[in-house]
């Protein structure tokens, strides 16, 4: 599957910081690689409805450590999954009455155009759940022959007994895990499992839906083990973040763990779990089932500038959840044209100190607020200063950073 197409970033002058995030199963703030390679899996859309805001913020904040670590000299192989095939995309379906390979089509289609708009720096591999059936089916095989997997009528579950460190993601006891499992499309309740949280591999062929034919026999994956696969067939046990919104916590990245984990023996399935919070409207967070959604291409469409609408997003540390207020982005918008005018000045004081400001910033798990405040001031300084006084670069520098870093697009004079 084709991703958007890429932007060019930057060069900066000298080298950033090593990026350290916070990493949800130890609850502490480390460094993500310390080599010259990184590598990233993040989880993807399901395509049933169009980009909300809360999408997008998660996707920000995975491209802004992407750039972080570019930024280091890093060479970055970054994965991101589409699951083209799942109970909502399929509901939305039914309800519509449109055929749910072309609603996956549209959507998939529309999210590229926000992503692309938004400048979010593309995936290496983009991978549908539809084309990565034959891989799943073979890992599934591969648990079932490893007495790691158990049928229950035409489906096949994981016991999550088979995980020894289950768990150890999202560090949830048990009461929270079974909540959160019924909440967030498990079947704790289902007649004929082991335990309540064992998880769904192989949905048996349902009248009305999409199935393969399988060696499993007819039917389709299940959602943890898409990602488990998708991951671990191009990244490998061990790669450096495992990312997505806090909701991903459980039970998703904790499947996805435990089903890697029992299929290699070799834990950890990621180095890192980050994740990202969740974006709120009226006091609730944004969903596709609460229909209390913000879509960025209707703010597109309505001529909101990308580039406000990601400063908005970014006006706020990646992990607290936060209210899409109505000042929101009025505020980025008079951002944008301030440092739109700093960045067209013909000298202005030097940016040298700015550059390492906000390089040390985000590499300090992505601190954005503190980054943007930063070139705020630099920029304020900038359009009160004398500029016979300052440097003809600076202005050009103080745009490639907002470029380079925060991927906010700033014309600026060569």
């Amino acid at each position: 599957m084709d991703a958007w197409p890429s932007v060019a970033v930057p060069d900066l002058p000298g080298s950033g910081e090593v990026l350290r995030l916070y990493d949800t199963a130890r609850h502490e703030v480390r460094a993500t690689t310390s080599g010259p390679a990184a590598s990233m899996y993040v989880c993807g859309i399901t395509p049933y409805d169009a980009t909300h805001l809360g999408h997008a913020a998660t996707y920000l904040a995975f491209d802004l450590a992407q750039r972080v670590w570019r930024d280091a000299g890093c060479r970055v192989h970054y994965v991101q999954n589409v699951t083209d095939v799942d109970d909502p995309l399929l509901e939305r379906a039914a309800h519509t009455g449109e055929n749910w390979m072309s609603l996956a089509e549209r959507e998939i289609d529309l999210f590229r155009q926000d992503m692309a708009a938004l400048r979010v720096l593309p995936p290496d591999e983009y991978v549908g759940a539809v084309e990565s059936v034959p891989e799943i089916t073979d890992a599934i095989g591969r648990l079932l022959a490893a007495g790691k997997a158990y049928a229950v009528d035409d489906d096949i579950y994981f016991p999550v007994s088979a995980a020894p460190g289950f768990g150890s993601e999202s560090n949830y006891d048990r009461d929270t895990m079974l909540t959160l499992f019924a909440e967030r499309g498990g079947d704790p309740q289902r007649p004929g499992k082991r335990d309540p949280l064992d998880s769904l591999l192989w949905r048996g062929r349902r009248p009305g839906e999409p199935y393969w034919d399988t060696p499993l026999g007819p039917g389709r994956p299940g959602w943890h083990i898409e990602c488990s696969i998708i991951a671990l067939n191009r990244l490998g046990m061990g790669f450096d973040v495992q990312g997505g919104g806090s909701d991903l916590i459980f039970p998703h990245h904790e499947h996805s763990a435990a089903h890697a984990e029992a299929l290699t023996d070799d834990p950890p399935f990621a180095h890192h779990y980050v994740h990202a919070g969740m974006i709120g409207l009226d006091g609730e967070k944004m969903s596709k089932s609460r229909g209390n959604l913000v879509l960025v291409s209707k703010l597109r469409g309505a001529g909101v500038d990308p580039m406000a609408i990601r400063l908005a997003l970014l006006d706020g540390h990646y992990r607290a959840d936060r209210e899409w207020t109505g000042g929101r982005l009025p505020a980025a918008e008079l951002r944008l044209r301030q440092w739109r005018a700093a960045a067209a000045l013909d000298a202005a004081p030097s940016a040298t100190a700015l550059l390492a400001d906000v390089r040390a910033r985000l590499a300090d798990d992505l601190d954005t607020g503190s980054a943007i405040a930063a070139m705020d001031r630099w920029a304020a300084g900038a359009l009160d200063a004398p500029t016979e006084a300052g440097e003809t670069t600076a202005p050009r520098l103080f745009a490639d950073i907002a470029d380079a870093l925060l991927g906010v697009q700033l014309p600026a004079r060569h």
